[in-house]
């Protein structure tokens, strides 16, 4: 992606992360599956929101894929943080929110969906959501 002609970022990112990084530290969890660590930062540096993320993991810095049972885990054992103690953000039900419930992650849905009855899902439709 650091490569690419066009690199925008995600509605709202900004204002997001700003207002997150002020109070939390802020890491990216990818499943950017042929990219580096340096290559994802690049890609965020390119659309300015590098500034308020303090580290990336991906497959190459994990060792697993997103979405397995062992990649927040692992995430988790790395930055020596406890589950309950962190929140994940994702648009995939199935690669951020399912593992987020998994690994004991408050979960943060980005969708246009409505979260499954009887869950405790935090729903967003904006990332600027997460700055109320």
């Amino acid at each position: 992606m650091c490569d690419w002609k066009i690199v925008q970022a995600v509605d709202g990112a900004s204002e997001a992360l700003e207002f997150l990084s002020e109070s939390a530290a802020v890491y990216i969890a990818t499943g950017a599956s042929e990219s580096s660590v340096a290559d994802i930062q690049r890609a965020f540096n390119r659309v300015g929101l590098d500034q308020y993320v303090s580290g990336y993991f991906c497959k190459s810095s994990v060792g697993c894929s997103k979405g397995s049972p062992d990649f927040l885990p692992t995430i988790l054992g790395l930055l020596v943080l406890p589950a309950s103690r962190t929140a994940m953000v994702g648009d995939s039900f199935a690669k951020d929110i399912e593992p987020a419930m998994r690994a004991g992650v408050q979960p943060i849905w980005l969708t246009q969906e409505d979260a499954p009855q009887g869950t405790d899902i935090r729903v967003i439709r904006s990332l600027r959501e997460l700055c109320i």
